[in-house]
């Protein structure tokens, strides 16, 4: 948890709150997809992490994407900008977050569990999703994410929801 968190939390305790977020659709050569099992809520999901004040998002991703996974990428670019539903952690905190996915390529380095936020890296196929997803450790807002990424090609526009 980002220091700046961690005293918003002293002050708050477990009051919901509205963070900014990245997260990354990292394909390796094979096309294979990045994803990291949440030491906190037990899931896969996309290597991710909260935006500190005064980080832009992109700087974000490389951190979180070191930290986490002990690898570098080179964004290809900005697939979505969307805000979604409020997230349970077993400490009792609550959050709903704005985020930022990216889709990026490896760069460099070897994924592995690179601290404590994880514990499991793996490259998946992207056919492996959906039975990831049906055994309950692939959130369906994981899969969206994941499939959106998956389908948005350099040079397209970037996701988000119209009003209605």
């Amino acid at each position: 948890m980002p220091e700046f968190l961690r005293a918003l939390r002293e002050r708050v305790g477990h009051a919901p709150l509205f963070l900014s977020g990245v997260a990354g659709v990292v394909l390796d050569a094979d096309d294979r997809l990045l994803l990291t099992r949440r030491s906190d809520l037990g899931y896969w999901a996309l290597p991710s992490g909260i935006v500190e004040p005064g980080e832009q998002p992109a700087r974000t991703l490389h951190r979180e994407l070191a930290e986490e996974c002990d690898v570098t990428v080179q964004i290809e670019g900005l697939v979505s900008l969307r805000s979604g539903d409020e997230v349970r952690y077993p400490n009792g905190d609550r959050a709903s977050y704005l985020t930022a996915l990216f889709r990026c390529r490896l760069h460099a380095g070897t994924a592995r569990v690179a601290d404590e936020e994880s514990t499991a890296v793996g490259w998946f196929a992207p056919e492996a999703l959906e039975e990831l997803h049906t055994g309950g450790v692939l959130p369906a807002h994981q899969l969206v994410r994941a499939r959106e990424g998956l389908a948005w090609r350099p040079g397209g526009p970037a996701g988000f929801d119209e009003p209605h």
